[in-house]
């Protein structure tokens, strides 16, 4: 059995970006992923021979010197990307029920604030003072701005602000208000609860810059994994793991779903915190440790339907749009099931082939796992012919055609252009990503108890650490920085941070 410095559970983004920069030190690491493909969130799949991605829609952060970049260009894979860079006017269109209007999000702050005057020509005041918290609360992160000296979660002078008390107490306008917070798709915006820094901190790099892969997501993982390889790391795929053994106080090895084990000196574990500590059987951690991860609210998870268009059909559009229905902006998770959905977002796939015409569309809601609980039980293993009954097929081509319906109404030659489409529930999240319940990204944030909800790197155990997106913030970046605090946390030092900031 091989004994590796670092045994990395989960191939998601954070678990990747820990592998690669612990082999840039010199450590020889192992990644086991329970799937075929690696990269959590980064993984793609082809229906009628068009590319999809299963989680990552579009990426901040990532024009030169900007944080995503420099962590890319440190890691030696942004000149390899193939990368889009979304309409500089508009990223994103927010989408109102009754509301003809579509209204746009701008890349650059300047921008952002031009093209929204155009609709709010009264609300300069309020649209800079908006503006203006946000870049002040994303100083106060220092890892967020790759700056040593401080963790992620330091700051709680802004901890605890609330999101829908700021956006309220900027301006009176209800209009503007449910605007401001209409893509809130990317995080799961909760009245009384969401804090704004969450919104602060992912808003911000869209509004720094908006791009897409194009050809998918998983392109980062695959360059990541190639670096991996390069420095002598191993991954292994389709291997799944059913136990992380502790011996003398330490994790000694973790044994395979085969029976097999491999030794590590450390390990991180790149999965949901709940899972891991399923995985862990010690006194060495706390019943009181266990109840309070195992008590954390989870986001709700999503429904997504994967549209494959005739050819030359719908013309391909260089941004993405958010809907919601007039007056639920900020209960968008509370739908019962004669309003559903109370939202969605349209995304349009990049790719090699496309050019004045889009090739698919991706429109996501929201889905409780309530709503899929009774097929809990089943794992995805159509691949081996057998799916999960006639029933759960007909739920879901239910509630694909209510979503379609929804979206015709802003685009009636919807209908006409589709090929084929294919769906996603809570429980391909959760078979694909790992999630008990499906959630799309992770652990909730509460402003009402911030410190809650940020998870510490280090465990009980001495050299087993945790990453990825429920220690601090969730998607790529947040998933990204995420390894940050894991690796500087295992080196004990913050010298890493400085080498990314002087890529």
């Amino acid at each position: 059995m091989c004994n590796f410095d670092v045994v990395i559970i989960g191939s998601g983004i954070g678990g990747l970006v820990c592998a690669d920069i612990l082999g840039k030190e010199g450590l020889t690491v192992c990644v086991i992923e329970k799937n075929k493909q690696i990269g959590g969130s980064l993984q793609t799949f082809v229906r009628d021979r068009v590319i999809f991605d299963s989680g990552v829609h579009y990426i901040g952060g990532l024009s030169e010197g900007q944080n995503l970049h420099q962590i890319f260009k440190y890691l030696g894979i942004i000149d390899n990307l193939k990368l889009q860079k979304l309409d500089e006017n508009v990223f994103d269109k927010i989408i109102i029920e009754g509301d003809s209007k579509e209204y746009t999000f701008a890349q650059g702050y300047e921008n952002f604030i031009f093209q929204l005057l155009k609709d709010f020509p009264k609300e300069e005041k309020g649209l800079r003072l908006y503006c203006d918290k946000i870049k002040e609360v994303c100083t106060k992160f220092p890892l967020y701005n790759l700056m040593s000296g401080g963790t992620f979660n330091e700051n709680a002078s802004v901890l605890d602000l609330d999101t829908r008390a700021f956006i309220e107490s900027i301006t009176t306008n209800k209009k503007l208000q449910s605007v401001l917070v209409g893509n809130n798709m990317l995080y799961v915006l909760q009245s009384d609860k969401t804090p704004f820094y969450v919104h602060a901190l992912i808003l911000n790099s869209y509004i720094e810059s908006s791009w897409k892969c194009i050809n998918g997501g998983s392109a980062i993982g695959k360059l990541i994994a190639k670096n991996i390889r390069k420095q002598g790391g191993v991954i292994y795929q389709n291997t799944e793991v059913e136990k992380i053994i502790i011996e003398d106080g330490k994790a000694k090895s973790v044994q395979l779903k085969d029976g097999t084990r491999i030794l590590g000196n450390n390990f991180i574990s790149n999965i949901h915190p709940e899972k891991t500590l399923e995985l862990t059987d010690t006194h060495l951690i706390k019943v009181s440790y266990k109840n309070r991860i195992k008590g954390l609210e989870n986001s709700i998870g999503g429904f997504v339907v994967n549209i494959v268009f005739k050819k030359d059909s719908f013309k391909y559009i260089k941004h993405n749009f958010y809907y919601h229905k007039e007056g639920h902006i900020w209960s968008l998770v509370d739908y019962n099931e004669t309003n559903w959905p109370l939202c969605y977002a349209l995304f349009f796939s990049a790719t090699s082939n496309s050019g004045e015409y889009a090739e698919s569309m991706t429109i996501l809601t929201y889905m409780k796992f309530g709503d899929v609980e009774q097929w809990g039980n089943t794992f995805n293993t159509v691949s081996a012919g057998i799916g999960r009954g006639e029933e759960y097929e007909t739920f879901k081509k239910n509630k694909a055609e209510i979503l379609i319906n929804l979206v015709q109404k802003r685009f009636p030659e919807l209908r006409d252009c589709i090929k084929s489409y294919y769906t996603a529930t809570p429980l391909s999240f959760r078979d694909y990503i790992g999630n008990n319940d499906g959630a799309m990204y992770g652990i909730v944030k509460d402003y009402k108890n911030p410190l809650l909800t940020f998870i510490s790197p280090r465990t009980k155990i001495p050299n087993l650490y945790l990453t990825g997106q429920n220690l601090h913030l969730h998607g790529i970046l947040g998933a990204t920085l995420s390894s940050l605090v894991t690796c500087t946390a295992f080196l004990r030092n913050e010298n890493i941070i400085n080498k990314i900031r002087n890529a």
